[in-house]
């Protein structure tokens, strides 16, 4: 149970905040700031059920590259502790509990839902051909967005648009902090990330996306006429950006790592901005 537990990355639950927290803002967004419990109850588990059948994937169609990465060669697939057809058996029982959620949800939704399959099953084939496909993760960890605005009848506006993309230039700047540690062995065996297409402007670009990400999100405040709540908690998310780039200015790949890691307070700061605004209002 432990290996299936680890395949599933159970015991690293920060990719499954990541994907939480942008389909939480646009939730909290799309109804008003009163989500019901149901759509709360379905969002999160449909998060932490295709997270999991996305690092399920994943594992399937890297499993020999996973072999010679130092970070990942442990893994139950790259190791082989776990047969490859238990591994497809988990993912169909996976995206099954998945699909039972977006059934609860109307028709609009489920549409969108295959969208969201699609981009999750082949984002790991992007890292064989594409230079950067930490822009295909941020394109599959924001469909979040669009669901939570269909499923509370409302159409797809710039609202919408601009946290969907606020999201992807997040995805792009934490996954090459991730892909930093990995830069050395994904050079030897032909992958492709954005830290080797970034060359010498690794952390120039990480800022740039950060930057591009939080002018997403204060031109969402102004499209929605958020209150002072929300841009204080944008101040407090700027000057952690700021404290983030003293991290790994020297782009050491522990540093880089851990950086990563605390993206995870950077999206909870947006979301209570949005929370508190919405409490502010209301």
């Amino acid at each position: 149970m432990h290996s299936y537990f680890h395949l599933m990355r159970l015991d690293k639950p920060i990719g499954i905040f990541l994907l939480l927290w942008p389909t939480l803002w646009a939730l909290l967004i799309a109804s008003h700031g009163n989500p019901s419990i149901q759509h709360l109850t379905i969002f999160i588990l449909g998060t932490v059920l295709m997270r999991s059948a996305g690092c399920v994937a994943n594992d399937i169609l890297d499993r020999k590259f996973d072999s010679f990465v130092t970070r990942t060669k442990l893994r139950p697939l790259a190791n082989q502790s776990i047969p490859v057809k238990n591994a497809f058996l988990l993912l169909i029982t996976l995206l099954l509990g998945a699909l039972i959620c977006v059934l609860f949800l109307n028709k609009q939704s489920f549409y969108f839902s295959l969208i969201a399959l699609f981009l999750a099953l082949t984002y790991p084939l992007t890292k064989r051909f594409f230079v950067m496909p930490q822009a295909y993760l941020g394109l599959s960890f924001g469909m979040g967005i669009p669901i939570a605005f269909v499923a509370n009848d409302i159409s797809i506006t710039l609202t919408a648009w601009l946290l969907f993309l606020a999201n992807v230039f997040w995805a792009i700047a934490y996954d090459t902090l991730y892909a930093v540690t990995d830069k050395n062995d994904d050079l030897k065996i032909g992958i492709r990330s954005s830290a080797i297409w970034f060359g010498n402007y690794v952390k120039e670009a990480i800022i740039f996306c950060y930057t591009c990400m939080m002018g997403c999100l204060i031109w969402v405040g102004q499209l929605e006429s958020f209150s002072w709540p929300f841009y204080g908690f944008m101040i407090l998310s700027l000057i952690f950006i700021g404290v983030l780039y003293l991290q790994i200015r020297t782009l050491n790949p522990k540093a880089c790592f851990d950086a990563f890691l605390s993206n995870n307070y950077l999206g909870g700061l947006v979301f209570l901005g949005v929370f508190f605004h919405y409490l502010h209002v209301n």
